[in-house]
C-alpha cells in the first residue's frame, strides 16, 4: 500500500510524512499565531479521533497533529473545511474557497507573528492585523514563501531569519520642555539598543539619528514623558534570511521606516516576482534560495 502513497500530493495539502510508514502529521495554518479558542476542541477531536493522541505546536506557530493515517486523510480534509472556512476565508480575506480536499497549498506558509503590541508594552505594531494582511496577498499560492512579522526590534518572532522579515519600528517624538536630564533614556539606549543617545551640555538629549532602530526605549524609561511614540506606525523589511543547513544568515535591510501600505504593495508583487523568475512553474523553493538564484 505504501507504494502507492503519493507523498507529494498530501504534502500540498498540508501533510508531512512521518518517520512511521503510512502516517502523516497535519500542519493547521494558524496566521498571525491568534485564533478563537473554540479551535482548539478542533485540533483535538483530530488528535484523538485520526492521530496518536499527541499533538505538536510547529516552529512556524502550527498546531500539528501527528499519527494520521494516510487512509484517514480524506476524513480529516473534510473535517477541517469549517476552520479553514473561518480561518483562512473569513478572517483572512484569502481568495480560496474551502471545501472537502483540504488545504489547496502549502507553498506560502503560515505568516507567523509575535503578539505585538495589543498585549506587549514593547509592541509598536499590531503583528496579528499585518500578518492577516499579509496572508490575503501571499495564500494560497504555489510558489513558497516564508513570512515573520515581529512587533519591535527585539524581534522575538525571528523576522530577520525568514525569506521576508516585517519588523514594525517608531520614531520617538521629544518633548524639550518635559525632559528633566536625568539620563534614564540614554542609559536604556546603551544598555538595551544602539547608544544614539546622550546628554549634552545644557542637560538635554542629543540623538544621532543614523543608527536609531526605533525600537522606543527611551518612551519607555522617560518618567516625564518627554518622550512619546509618533503614532503613525512604520515598518522595516529585511530579505533573504533563512535558517538550514546551507548558508544559514539574518536577512538584508530592504526597506525602512516605511508605511504599511508600501509593505504591503512589495507582498502583492511576490507571486508575480516569483512566477517570472521560476518561468511560471512552480516549485517547492524558500523565497530566500530564489533570491539567490535570481540576484538581490
Amino acid at each position: 500500500m505504501n507504494h502507492d502513497i503519493d507523498v507529494k500530493k498530501v504534502r500540498t495539502n498540508c501533510f508531512r510524512q512521518s518517520k512511521v510508514p503510512g502516517e502523516f502529521m497535519l500542519q493547521m495554518r494558524v496566521p498571525g499565531a491568534v485564533i478563537n479558542a473554540q479551535h482548539l476542541k478542533t485540533v483535538a477531536e483530530i488528535c484523538q479521533r485520526w492521530g496518536n493522541g499527541s499533538f505538536h505546536m510547529g516552529t512556524r506557530q502550527t498546531l500539528d497533529v501527528p499519527g494520521i493515517k494516510y487512509e484517514n486523510i480524506e476524513k480529516v480534509n473534510e473535517y477541517i473545511r469549517e476552520y479553514i472556512e473561518e480561518v483562512d476565508v473569513t478572517i483572512c480575506g484569502c481568495d480560496m474557497e474551502a471545501t472537502q480536499y483540504g488545504y489547496p497549498t502549502i507553498g506560502a506558509r503560515n505568516v507567523m507573528a509575535c503578539i505585538g503590541n495589543t498585549h506587549c508594552i514593547k509592541g509598536n505594531a499590531n503583528t496579528y492585523e499585518m500578518a492577516k494582511k499579509i496572508e490575503k496577498l501571499v495564500f494560497p499560492s504555489h510558489y513558497h514563501i516564508k513570512v515573520s512579522v515581529a512587533g519591535c526590534p527585539n524581534d522575538c518572532a525571528k523576522a530577520n531569519f525568514n525569506d521576508f522579515g516585517v519588523i514594525g519600528i517608531n520614531k520617538q517624538v521629544y518633548d524639550y520642555d518635559r525632559c528633566i536630564g536625568c539620563g534614564s533614556c540614554v542609559d536604556a539606549c546603551q544598555s538595551h539598543a544602539t547608544g544614539v543617545l546622550s546628554l549634552n551640555e545644557n542637560g538635554k538629549i542629543d540623538k544621532d539619528p543614523c543608527c536609531c532602530v526605533g525600537c522606543g526605549e527611551c518612551t519607555l524609561i522617560c518618567p516625564t514623558g518627554g518622550w512619546t511614540r509618533d503614532p503613525k506606525k512604520l515598518y522595516r523589511v529585511t530579505l533573504g534570511g533563512r535558517t538550514g543547513k546551507q548558508t544559514p544568515r539574518s536577512g538584508k535591510l530592504f526597506l525602512n521606516w516605511v508605511t504599511e501600505e508600501v509593505v504591503l504593495g512589495m507582498f502583492a508583487n511576490w507571486q508575480k516576482f516569483s512566477a517570472w523568475a521560476l518561468d511560471y512553474k512552480p516549485e517547492y523553493l524558500h523565497g530566500g534560495h530564489l533570491i539567490d538564484r535570481v540576484g538581490y
